[in-house]
This record gives C-alpha cells, structure tokens and sequence, in this order.
C-alpha cells in the first residue's frame, strides 16, 4: 500500500519518514494536508519542533512497531 493512503491511520502516531535523499527522520505525525506532512521531532533536552515536510520529498512512511519484552522482566 502507498505511504500516503496509510496517512490517516497514523495521526498521532510514532512514524518513521524515509526522505528520498536516503535521510530519515522520526518523530509523532501530527498532521497532512495538500502535499505536505507536520512531523512533531525531538530536538534536545526538553525542546521539541513541528517540522513540515513536503509528498516529493518523501520516499515512506513507517509505524513504530511494539516493543518485545525484555528477557529481564520488566525495565522500572
């Protein structure tokens, strides 16, 4: 399936974005419109930016997947 149908489904989600300069990026899709996306990345310490990302520069869009539990039990 395109990248793009996927795109509802993941509002609000942890993505990775493939760009098609063989860069990646990650971070929480906080939106989509007409040709764009709105991808909220962690910059440093406690500062976050929405940074805004255009379908051609785009190659996919991945889901984070779940973690698998540790073999130590649970990590507190």
């Amino acid at each position: 399936m395109h990248w793009q149908l996927r795109l509802p489904s993941l509002i609000h989600q942890p993505v990775g974005v493939s760009l098609a300069d063989g860069t990646g990026v990650s971070g929480i899709l906080c939106g989509f419109d007409f040709g764009s996306i709105y991808l909220l990345e962690y910059l440093y310490q406690s500062q976050f930016a929405t940074k805004h990302y255009l379908f051609s520069q785009i190659q996919d869009i991945t889901p984070f997947p779940g973690c698998n539990p540790t073999p130590f039990g649970p990590l507190f």
